[in-house]
């Protein structure tokens, strides 16, 4: 790539707020999969009791449906940042190619 091009990236307020979105957002989904993936394994290593205690009459535990919640959570937070990329950064980055000329 051209480094004229790179520089005329680089400095299009349009790049700046796409860089600076998409990292905020995409760090704010990192963390919340964190909390409920590590949140999940804390549960499983230290509170084996209540991970292993039934729901209801039934043979159910706890730990079946905390884990689907996780497979669940996982799979709609990647549909959110999918979403919102579609919406919004595929605006932005259309806006920078057509300004910039790449």
């Amino acid at each position: 790539m051209d480094q004229d091009v790179v520089q005329r990236v680089k400095s299009d307020p349009n790049y700046l707020k796409l860089k600076e979105t998409r990292s905020r957002f995409g760090w704010t989904l990192t963390w919340a999969m964190m909390i409920v993936y590590y949140g999940f394994t804390l549960l499983v290593a230290f509170n084996k009791e209540f991970m292993g205690s039934r729901i209801g009459e039934g043979v159910m535990t706890w730990g079946i449906p905390l884990g689907l919640f996780v497979i669940v959570f996982t799979v709609v937070i990647t549909g959110i940042y999918v979403r919102r990329a579609n919406r919004d950064y595929d605006e932005l980055s259309d806006a920078i190619k057509a300004k910039v000329g790449a």
